[in-house]
């Protein structure tokens, strides 16, 4: 079997046992509000495992919440692959039965098919079809479905303080099973402006918050957003800003005597945050030092925050990396069609596994992002079993690849 690994995977793993799996895997609500939030899912996936005699343990995370992890172990000779991907969703915003998985035409459509519970399943799968088939590796296979990455990535934090260590690693996001090597870094920031209320009528007693987000937004448009332009990466374009929310005063006769505005802010891989940061609190500075009544306090958005000595960090890994190469040779095998190597339009906790395990990952999973946190996401049923043969089949070869040595 060793000798035709595809056909070995072939025999062991259908379709219809994954899309099944799918279906009740997202039959967990696992959404933000939701107590215990992930651990169903969890809970279900270490009984997937544990059935296939797959070593796996539930892993306490924070306030009831779990991640999982499992392991195929290797002879300790070849080297680690991590497959990962995030067990929790978006809230339903309105999709109609959004814990009932539809088949309508040639996808799955309810939420979290695409993101991500869909290619956590393939992940799972193709550890599940290495272990049937009897594929001996030498080096350790590793699944983690981890926790919150939807919210601020407690998740992932927890395996990267635990010591998760690995030789590549691939999230499964959504990709149309296009190799992703890179995605901006972000975070939101929220200016607070705080002036002085009067009534209308005595304007000159007062200072206007607004009028103060207003100067400060006319000096970052002239001092900042064109440098943020010119920050061009290859892959993924230029670094960007967008002025989301705006909020002050309390009536159109009382000088408004706060305003919070809040940015988006995203930056391309060799930009780093402090360097942001820095900029924004310059044309603060300059601003207090024209004028003493102006007053604004920068912070990150709690719904941003991350753990203390975090921040959504940018993704690079080098497009020459052996785990790049071999997932395009086996995706090839499998589908007779080279994948692309393009970018990832959104952020993943491949920033986070990149930037502090210091592993080099890649983003690639089957679905098309385009419909994640919609009424209408769907996963394309086409592409399920391929993608679960393209993990193992990559597995097997990385795993058996040559481990550096120091």
């Amino acid at each position: 079997m060793e000798n035709h690994p595809l056909s070995a995977l072939q025999a062991v793993v259908t379709e219809q046992e994954i899309i099944e799996s799918i279906r009740e895997v997202v039959a967990f609500p696992s959404h933000h509000g939701i107590r215990g939030q992930e651990t169903n899912v969890a809970e279900y996936i270490h009984a997937l495992f544990t059935r296939e005699g797959i070593a796996s343990e539930i892993v306490p995370v924070t306030d009831d919440r779990c991640n999982v992890i499992a392991k195929i172990p290797g002879d300790g000779t070849g080297k680690t692959l991590l497959l990962t991907g995030h067990m929790d969703t978006v809230p339903p915003y309105g999709m109609p039965d959004p814990y009932e998985v539809k088949i309508s035409g040639d996808v799955l459509k309810g939420r979290g098919v695409v993101d991500m519970k869909g290619p956590l399943m393939c992940m799972a799968y193709a550890m599940i079809a290495v272990q049937r088939a009897g594929i001996r590796l030498k080096g350790d296979l590793v699944f983690a479905g981890v926790i919150g990455e939807e919210e601020n990535s407690p998740g992932t934090i927890d395996l990267i303080e635990k010591g998760i260590r690995a030789d590549a690693a691939i999230v499964g996001e959504p990709t149309n099973l296009d190799v992703c090597v890179a995605h901006r870094g972000l975070e939101w920031f929220a200016f607070r402006f705080l002036g002085k209320t009067v009534h209308g009528g005595a304007q000159q007693d007062g200072v206007n918050a607004i009028l103060m987000a207003s100067n400060f937004i006319q000096r970052v448009e002239v001092k900042l957003k064109q440098k943020i332009k010119e920050q061009i990466h290859p892959l993924i374009g230029s670094s960007s800003m967008n002025y989301g929310v705006i909020n002050g005063g309390t009536q159109p006769s009382t000088v408004a005597g706060d305003c919070v505005l809040m940015i988006d802010t995203r930056w391309v891989p060799g930009i780093r945050y402090e360097d942001f940061v820095e900029e924004y609190l310059d044309i603060l500075d300059e601003l207090s030092a024209e004028d003493p009544t102006f007053h604004c306090r920068m912070e990150v958005m709690e719904s941003s925050a991350m753990k203390e000595g975090y921040v959504h960090e940018a993704l690079e890994t080098d497009v020459d990396h052996d785990v790049i190469k071999i997932i395009k040779a086996k995706a090839k095998e499998v589908t007779d069609n080279v994948p692309e190597t393009t970018c990832f339009s959104a952020w993943s906790d491949a920033g986070l596994l990149s930037s502090y395990a210091h592993i080099p990952t890649i983003l690639f999973a089957p679905g098309d992002i385009k419909t994640a946190h919609s009424s209408e996401e769907q996963l394309e049923i086409d592409q399920i079993l391929p993608a679960t043969y393209i993990y193992a089949l990559s597995a097997i070869e990385f795993c058996n690849g040559q481990k550096e040595v120091g």
